[in-house]
């Protein structure tokens, strides 16, 4: 039989265990590339309305368009890169992870970047990309022309930063 300093002790270890886990790794690591691509790959907008909207098929005849993200506050840090390619009619995430394209492409690729507090009020929905390019809260390289033409899709991306579980006490490695 446990003593209640042993059942105490394992509670308290345990409910750690399971925040850790519920908080998910450092935000715009490549662990977390992976699961934002994972997530894009369930929202419905970003699946289905970029390909409608003919976003997905600007890419050079590449077969894909390259997204890197990073953390402005994060100096020492990397950017992580998501590939969205068109697969059974739908604007899949194909890889999330470290880079792999270092050069993107300015007609067709996109380079996003903010400070941690800044995607964390995007992924909560306090404001969509608009307001967030308009007041300098995203920085933004890539056609913007293209990005106007998909603001639905583009909030869904900022929203989909707050879906993804992630630590923000640190910088990705």
């Amino acid at each position: 039989m446990k003593s209640i300093f042993e059942a105490a002790l394992g509670a308290i270890l345990g409910a750690a265990a399971m925040s850790a886990m519920a908080d998910g790794p450092v935000m715009m690591s490549a662990d977390w590339a992976r699961a934002a691509c994972a997530a894009w790959n369930q929202d419905e907008v970003l699946t289905k309305k970029l390909v409608e909207f003919g976003w997905i098929a600007n890419d050079k005849s590449r077969g894909y368009k390259v997204m890197h993200v990073y953390r402005t506050d994060c100096k020492d840090s990397k950017p992580v890169e998501l590939r969205i390619a068109k697969k059974e009619d739908k604007a899949w995430c194909v890889y999330g992870g470290a880079i792999e394209n270092a050069k993107l492409d300015g007609d067709v690729d996109y380079l996003m970047h903010a400070d941690t507090v800044r995607w964390i009020e995007m992924g909560r929905g306090d404001y969509g990309p608009m307001r967030a390019m308009m007041f300098g809260r995203l920085e933004f390289e890539g056609p913007k022309m293209e990005a106007m033409g998909n603001m639905g899709p583009f909030a869904s991306f900022l929203l989909l930063v707050g879906k993804v579980p992630a630590t923000t006490d640190s910088c990705p490695k």
